[in-house]
């Protein structure tokens, strides 16, 4: 334990093509957050086989790192946390494995975090966020989220691909770049854009669809592009435009349904300045507030697993050692929240 009697708790995210290993203390003190991409050239997306590769490749040298920003050695972690899922298969295993490897080698207790409810407990903790509702957007998840009873209930969702799914496969139509990451490159394309080309607007209740609106995108590029009629940036402008917008309509549907006026937006997309400007607009005028976070913490990182591992851990939760496995599927829902009221 260290000097100042804190316990500490080690967090490793690799679900997708970001791997990351952060430290926090039981303040929720970050203490280091180093993380590492797996970047692959314009036009591609990330496979789990290369992408493991990488995780494999990176996650010792970042545990040494995360060590050695915190100031801390590995006789002073308290806990290890990993992301047991949802995620792809191949990356999320390799991190389990590390993490198992690590809590035998360091005989400390091991904890299973949702990926989902990690982004949740990270934005709540940065921003100060209490009861808020919750849009949670990324590469793999669209949800709509409110607490209830121990479990964060989803109230809507995508029902087909993610809005980061979404913009990823746009980008790789326009032949934008990966690095840093293509929804990125599609959000600094968009400030550009001067005209609005309209797209089918697919809200079907609490849920949304993003499947069509793509098709659709996809076709208009190859009509108006190469006949001067709209731009690259026109498209990415309309295309943020109309997805936003329907985010915002079935988050503050979920607002008005269970009487909340503040709303966290937290995943990698939440990094989109122009979502939060939207978000913020429809806040404001329900006398709320938007708490949102920038690519610190938005995007995957190892400090939003040890967070919530620490939560899981103080309530007296851990992980039998062969129960450590991971899956690609497991719901927000699923987790039981039993830190909180």
């Amino acid at each position: 334990m260290p000097k100042d009697g804190k316990k500490l708790v080690l967090g490793i995210e690799g679900s997708a093509n970001k791997i990351g290993v952060g430290i926090v203390n039981e303040d929720g003190d970050i203490l280091s957050n180093p993380r590492h991409t797996y970047i692959t050239p314009p036009g591609e997306g990330f496979l789990p086989r290369e992408t493991s590769i990488h995780h494999r490749e990176w996650a010792i040298p970042l545990v040494k790192q995360a060590l050695e920003e915190a100031s801390v050695s590995s006789e002073q972690i308290d806990c290890i946390a990993f992301t047991k899922g949802p995620g792809m298969g191949g990356p999320l295993a390799t991190c389990a494995l590390v993490a198992r490897m690590l809590s035998l080698m360091w005989k400390v207790p091991i904890i299973g975090v949702n990926h989902c409810v990690g982004h949740i407990e990270m934005g709540r903790l940065v921003t100060g966020a209490e009861d808020p509702v919750v849009l949670y957007v990324s590469g793999g998840n669209t949800q709509v989220i409110a607490y209830s009873e121990k479990k964060y209930r989803i109230f809507g969702e995508t029902i087909d691909m993610a809005v980061g799914n979404c913009l990823d496969k746009f980008a790789r139509v326009l032949g934008l770049s990966n690095d840093p990451a293509p929804g990125y490159n599609i959000e600094q394309l968009a400030k550009k854009g001067k005209k609005y080309i309209p797209l089918p607007y697919c809200v079907k209740g609490m849920d949304v669809s993003f499947s069509g609106i793509l098709t659709s995108a996809e076709t208009l590029v190859k009509e108006l592009i190469p006949k001067g009629k709209a731009t690259p940036a026109d498209m990415c402008f309309s295309l943020q435009e109309t997805i936003f917008a329907m985010l915002v309509e079935i988050t503050e549907r979920t607002m008005a349904h269970v009487g909340a006026n503040d709303v966290l937006i937290v995943g990698g997309v939440g990094c989109n300045v122009r979502l939060q400007e939207m978000m913020n607009t429809m806040a404001t005028e329900r006398d709320g507030r938007l708490y949102a976070t920038d690519d610190r913490y938005c995007i995957d990182n190892g400090a939003m697993i040890a967070w919530p591992g620490y939560l899981a851990w103080k309530c007296g939760q851990t992980t039998p050692i062969e129960e450590t496995w991971c899956t690609q599927r497991f719901r927000t829902d699923e987790m039981v929240i039993e830190w909180r009221e």
